[in-house]
């Protein structure tokens, strides 16, 4: 999980996540909506890959990257357990740890 929330530090991946979220897209597509280079931008790939937020297939030379639904759904569910409303007992109980 600290893979997941690593990926999402930073805003240029969230913006490709966003942009994954509309529709698959290969890197050449992501690059020209990003002012970042292309080694900048295969680093960028290489931490969405490692939290597999993302998936890549190829075409020959061509990469297209797909939004790894069910990992983001994951995360998603995770996110509104953490920040849901707390028992006020399960709070004091943590306290006694």
């Amino acid at each position: 999980m600290a893979d997941v929330f690593h990926a999402l530090s930073s805003p240029v991946r969230r913006q490709i996540l966003k942009m994954l979220k509309a529709r698959d897209m290969t890197a050449g597509e992501i690059s020209d909506r990003l002012a970042v280079t292309k080694p900048t931008l295969s680093g960028h790939f290489n931490v969405l890959k490692a939290a597999d937020l993302v998936v890549t297939s190829r075409d020959g030379t061509t990469i297209t990257y797909s939004l790894n639904t069910s990992v983001v759904e994951d995360v998603l569910t995770l996110m509104v357990s953490l920040l849901g409303n707390s028992d006020e007992k399960d709070i004091s109980d943590a306290d006694k740890i």
